[in-house]
């Protein structure tokens, strides 16, 4: 059985260069180009950047000026160069495939890449900071561990390129930018990157289940989720001398956040919206004549989402209204509601338990979160396909998007074999 304890060293040395140099959403190109050259050097297949990603529906996309001064970093710090020109304007997702030559299914594999807008910790009690592969990039840090995840696809595009005469069919490792604020994936689902897949995997490290050597071959309790950002215009005006000559663009915000706030719960299951940030105004004797504002909705369903966005755009409209301003509504993400596949992840099962290191196998574990690869999920089983997610269990340091998290990085040979594990036994 090919053993991928061996890859430790190389798979937790990719981890931590991907650690060092964490990218955020539409700027992961150094990244993508060392995926892509990996890759290419295993022999896959490779579709790159504008090929695998739909330009209208990307969202929440960084200004120009931040995407190309991301890309003279990503040049500096050292990305191969006969791939990052294929990612550059942000267009930072790679798919690598290999055709076994044996007839079967096509079977696909999802890893996130990107890094949260976080500055990470310099303590010294951090691992990272401590042993010198702490983001050297400020603002961008892996504590999600998606680092971990691109070093697994790696590291699984290895034990494939190894034992491919122990597979048959095609394997279509899928490594996604922009999961964080669900950016991403659909994007490249409507590109196509799934579009044939028979059966399709995904996954996370250490979210929700905090104990080494475990592991779930399916997750249920996806919430659907909408990210939108609201522009409020006014007018400005003397607020002592003319107030009522002004449109007061923060009350209108500031209405709108109390409003959303109250809108009534759905009965058919979970429904959340939050407020995170509100911007506005330019002094203090002037009418605020702009206001920025960011807020989401999720629901346990689709349908429940879109519930809680139609009442947020109903309730903006009509505050904007009220104040004589107006407010523009800009789609940030979003992420359909999912479930695992049963029948798939109680077919992994038995794969997993006789996996080295694994102590402790579950069928579902529950997310109780937003996840992109939900587009994906879904479009799989339009085609009548089958769809799981996986979780690996691993010790962490501090919660998930924290300064300080860090991760056991012994799953990343357990996570790697019980992937590969998976994929043979699929390919039966």
């Amino acid at each position: 059985m090919p053993d991928a304890e061996k890859l430790a060293s190389q798979l937790t040395a990719w981890r931590r260069d991907f650690h060092r140099h964490a990218e955020t959403a539409w700027q992961e190109f150094r990244t993508a180009a060392v995926i892509a050259s990996e890759l290419s050097r295993l022999g896959f297949s490779l579709k790159l950047g504008r090929q695998v990603i739909k330009d209208a529906d990307r969202m929440g996309v960084p200004a120009q000026d931040s995407l190309e001064a991301a890309y003279k970093r990503a040049l500096q710090q050292g990305a191969p160069l006969p791939f990052l020109e294929s990612f550059r304007g942000g267009y930072t997702g790679v798919v690598g495939e290999l055709d076994t030559g044996q007839p079967g299914h096509t079977i696909g594999v999802r890893m996130d890449i990107d890094a949260n807008d976080l500055t990470e910790s310099l303590s010294p009690s951090h691992r990272p900071a401590r042993q010198g592969f702490a983001s050297m990039n400020p603002g961008a840090t892996h504590a999600c561990g998606h680092d971990g995840h691109a070093a697994i696809g790696l590291g699984l595009a290895t034990l494939i390129s190894q034992h491919r005469e122990q597979l048959r069919g095609t394997i279509r490792l899928i490594f996604q930018p922009a999961e964080e604020g669900t950016r991403g994936a659909k994007s490249m689902t409507t590109a196509g990157v799934v579009e044939g897949v028979d059966f399709f995997l995904a996954g996370h490290i250490g979210f929700g289940i905090t104990s080494n050597g475990e592991i779930a071959c399916g997750t249920c309790g996806f919430l659907a989720t909408t990210k939108a950002d609201v522009y409020f215009s006014g007018v400005s005006a003397h607020a002592g001398a003319s107030p009522e000559s002004g449109r007061n663009a923060l009350m209108a915000a500031a209405n709108t956040v109390l409003a959303l706030h109250a809108i009534p719960r759905h009965s058919a299951g979970a429904s959340r919206i939050n407020v995170g940030v509100l911007h506005a105004g330019e002094g203090r004797n002037v009418i605020p004549p702009t206001a920025h504002l960011m807020f989401e909705t999720r629901g346990a369903t689709s349908d429940i989402d879109a519930y809680m966005m139609n009442e947020a755009r109903r309730i903006i409209e009509g505050q904007a209204q009220a104040y004589g301003v107006n407010a523009k509504v800009v789609l940030m993400g979003g992420a359909l509601g999912a479930e695992s596949d049963l029948a798939l992840a109680h077919r992994l099962l038995p794969v997993v338990r006789e996996i080295r290191g694994v102590r402790e196998v579950r069928e579902m574990a529950y997310l109780g979160g937003s996840e992109d690869v939900s587009f994906m999920m879904d479009r799989v089983r339009e085609q009548g396909g089958l769809s799981t997610y996986l979780m690996f269990g691993t010790k962490i340091d501090a919660p998930h998007h924290n300064c300080g998290f860090d991760f056991d990085e012994s799953v990343l040979p357990i996570a790697t074999q019980a992937l590969f594990c998976s994929i043979r036994e699929l390919c039966r």
